[in-house]
């Protein structure tokens, strides 16, 4: 269904999955100066092949790009571009499924003797003869017990793993779709033999790319560190995080996939939620995980907050100093808005601007600027050193340098003494300025301050 570009995602209804605004792979070039003076690095791309949906989480090949987004050519040209810029590419694959509408079950449905037919499960209870993902036709099951399923999806040199890494694409790496459920079907779990073997394929092929999957932190044994380098962690950050800013959201749809309101956290709660997370994961799959404040499948977190841009940046500041790599929802720095996951996915109006919030993307500049410079919050440790109702502060430390972190969700006195950590200021990088190391002070509204700290002399 074709829509305009500064149309709202209907969302709901039978045009749902098929709503189509024109965004192409070009568009994405010709706004890579946005992401360079935004301070990003990377760009991570939900599915870009060709589907029945304009979602593409039903893929119907993974050996092209889709041609709406401007094919292979396309995908060459911007990986290219982004190259010169220092923009790294990162794609989306769906290891669990494919979708109706690709060759291997379509000759799977036509030759039960083909090899095709042993990459799905079969059931002939079911309507359509096979298990798909929740139960849906269009999104068949792939079954890992075939040896030439494998090799195809990883193992191989041109396998679709492997592929898309080298030249022309060189993609960086991988996101996971539902890497909780790839090659787990009823009593059978093949989940570590599959992420492991992707894991060595893309070792293989570039050591450097980065593999994450959504819903690995469901299971903490899966970010053991031999198989995703991390999760998109919502459990030990965003869902925390939402709870303690939460300020009468405009959310729709329950707390992110739960039939629940967003709960109301204390401090307390949050740092709770976030230690019980990290205690159950090595550091190395921490660090090693996207953080987020919202995604494409949820409410943005400006309507989290109730439109307040004091509580968003204040997020946002818990987001870029916090250990993880910063990952932000396109449009979440110009404060666009969305009610729950299909309204997120907004289009940005890059013709009008009045809708975009300026002074809070020159904060967000600000704090990526000092993520992105600073040893401690690239390589530091996590030491939280006083948790509150409504503020929370927490120590980076690494050998290099240390800093400190304030993250207020409202008004409130900061009373901090540094000097029972060794520590006393040394350069104001974020907020408020002070001398010595006592901090004290009154806050206006939800706020974030960062300082540089020097070891006090003994």
């Amino acid at each position: 269904m074709r829509k305009t570009w500064t149309d709202l995602p209907a969302g709901r209804g039978v045009n749902t999955s098929v709503e189509y605004f024109g965004g192409d792979l070009e568009g994405v070039k010709e706004h890579l100066d946005h992401i360079t003076s935004l301070g990003a690095s990377g760009i991570y791309f939900t599915p870009f092949f060709p589907a029945s949906s304009t979602h593409r989480y039903d893929a119907s090949s993974f050996d092209k790009v889709d041609p709406l987004l401007g094919g292979d050519e396309a995908l060459f040209a911007l990986s290219k571009a982004a190259s010169k810029k220092g923009i790294r590419i990162m794609g989306d694959l769906t290891t669990n499924h494919c979708g109706a509408g690709h060759p291997w079950i379509k000759k799977a449905l036509a030759d039960s003797k083909s090899k095709e037919h042993g990459f799905f499960y079969w059931d002939k209870s079911v309507k359509h003869g096979y298990e798909g993902w929740w139960g849906l036709a269009s999104l068949p099951k792939l079954n890992y017990s075939s040896p030439i399923l494998r090799k195809l999806m990883w193992e191989s040199r041109n396998s679709v793993v492997r592929k898309w890494l080298r030249a022309p694409y060189s993609m960086a790496g991988w996101r996971i779709d539902v890497g909780n459920m790839t090659g787990r079907y009823k009593d059978q779990d093949l989940n570590r033999e599959v992420m492991r073997g992707i894991r060595s394929a893309m070792d293989t092929e570039n050591s450097d790319a980065w593999l994450v999957a959504e819903n690995a932190d469901q299971f903490p044994g899966d970010l053991d560190g031999f198989g995703w380098h991390g999760t998109m962690n919502y459990n030990g950050f965003m869902r925390p995080v939402w709870g303690w800013l939460k300020n009468n959201p405009e959310v729709e749809g329950g707390f992110f996939g739960l039939p629940t309101k967003v709960p109301e956290f204390s401090g307390h709660e949050m740092v709770s939620a976030m230690r019980m997370f990290n205690a159950g994961i090595p550091w190395r799959a921490l660090v090693a995980s996207m953080l987020l404040l919202n995604s494409h499948d949820t409410a943005r977190f400006r309507n989290v907050v109730g439109g307040d841009a004091d509580r968003h940046l204040a997020g946002m500041g818990l987001l870029l100093t916090y250990p993880g790599v910063p990952s932000i929802f396109a449009g979440d720095e110009i404060g666009l808005r969305g009610a729950w996951g299909e309204d997120a996915r907004r289009t940005i109006d890059w013709n009008d601007r009045s809708d975009w919030d300026f002074d809070f993307l020159e904060q967000v500049k600000k704090l990526i600027a000092i993520r992105r410079s600073s040893n401690a919050f690239a390589s530091g440790g996590l030491r939280w050193v006083q948790v509150k109702d409504n503020y929370v502060a927490f120590l980076r430390e690494s050998k290099k340098e240390n800093a400190l972190v304030v993250v207020a969700r409202k008004k409130t006195k900061i009373d901090l003494d540094l000097s029972k950590y060794g520590y006393q200021h040394q350069k104001t990088l974020f907020g408020v300025d002070f001398e010595g190391s006592v901090l004290q002070y009154v806050t206006a509204a939800a706020e974030v301050g960062i300082w540089q700290l020097a070891k006090t002399k003994r």
